[in-house]
């Protein structure tokens, strides 16, 4: 299979109001696919479903061959939320090494992990102590720990410097090289760029599944900010005709 996830006609509803609204798209293994979007666009809610805890009205979501959400996936599929999910009295390495162990993996790994992510600096330090955006790297340690073979990141460069943010993309290919999968989200515009592929949704309809050169190509400029807004116009055209 050349796609780790499968997305068809997708539709999720709180209540009287369609949070997405028939997303189909597809994320190519072995690749960072970028989830990009406003605020309150439904990339979360895309990516909840993708992980299988999102009830969905209609559609389907294919995750590594399996259903989403499918208990053989829960050691192939790697996590971070926007609210940070490790212990907060717990230190850094405590942190890695507790859910390094429920993956069968040892100390040294647990630690290397910390070390990927910027915080050997920090690893003693409890979690509780830290600032947002190191809880934030911890957070995301965790969620690499056990080496899955598809990464879902829900905006994990927010408060990070640019420095860290330029070194956790480099971090992101480099696994994407060994063979992962990355669904990252953001809002940032900028690093857009960054990305294999990109998927731009807002309030809740996919406006572009392709590559960044594609996209800078289909709309004739080279900013992809500029792009990003060319195709919103372009679709709510669309929908008003």
């Amino acid at each position: 299979m050349d796609d780790a996830v499968s997305v068809r006609d997708l539709v999720v509803e709180r209540g009287r109001r369609r949070v997405l609204q028939g997303i189909s798209c597809t994320v190519p293994r072995g690749t960072v696919t970028g989830l990009l979007g406003p605020s309150g666009s439904g990339k979360t809610t895309l990516m909840r479903a993708v992980v299988g805890v999102q009830t969905v009205a209609s559609g389907t979501v294919t995750v590594l061959g399996r259903p989403a959400g499918a208990a053989e996936l829960r050691r192939r599929v790697g996590y971070l939320t926007q609210a940070p999910s490790v212990y907060a009295d717990l230190t850094v390495r405590e942190n890695a090494r507790y859910f390094a162990a429920l993956h069968g993996r040892d100390h040294a790994h647990a630690d290397q992990t910390v070390t990927d992510v910027g915080l050997a600096g920090a690893a003693t330090q409890l979690v509780g102590n830290l600032s947002g955006g190191q809880r934030s790297r911890a957070s995301l340690a965790c969620a690499l720990v056990g080496d899955p073979e598809l990464v879902i990141l829900d905006e994990p460069t927010v408060g990070q410097d640019p420095v860290l943010r330029a070194d956790l993309w480099a971090r992101f290919h480099a696994m994407a090289a060994a063979g992962t999968t990355l669904l990252v989200s953001s809002h940032v515009m900028d690093e857009a760029g960054r990305c294999d592929r990109l998927l731009l949704i807002r309030d809740g309809r996919l406006v572009a599944d392709d590559t960044p050169d594609a996209v800078r190509g289909a709309t004739g400029v080279d900013d992809l900010e500029e792009a990003f807004l060319r195709l919103i116009k372009a679709s709510e055209q669309e929908a008003d005709s």
